[in-house]
């Protein structure tokens, strides 16, 4: 049986923002940025990103593309794990368009 620090320790870890990072696809793969947002993102930026949840809507943000890559790249400590290991400079380039590209559903 677990020792219960261990079992905190184990509990802690496996809800980090850091258990929520994507396997790294290869770098000439097609990144699908919808299903990225689906199982990855979604778990913080709700609706595909359309609305707020743990992490902040990003439909219509104010922050400019460079923030966008900078956060998407180097994260947040405490808030937004970082990404920048998992995709290249060009799939992050793709999240933001998916990101500028986002429209409330219709109907």
């Amino acid at each position: 049986m677990l020792a219960t620090p261990t079992l905190a320790a184990l509990l802690a870890a496996s809800t980090s923002p850091r258990a929520q990072q994507p396997a790294p696809p290869a770098q000439d793969e097609q990144l699908d940025v919808g299903q990225l947002f689906a199982t990855t993102c979604g778990w913080c930026h709700s609706d595909g990103g359309r609305a707020a949840g743990r992490g902040p809507q990003l439909m219509d943000s104010k922050r400019d593309d460079e923030f966008l890559r900078n956060r998407i790249k180097h994260g947040k400590e405490g808030a937004m794990p970082a990404f920048g290991a998992a995709f290249s400079d060009a799939q992050i380039d793709e999240m933001v368009k998916y990101i500028r590209a986002l429209k409330p559903h219709q109907g």
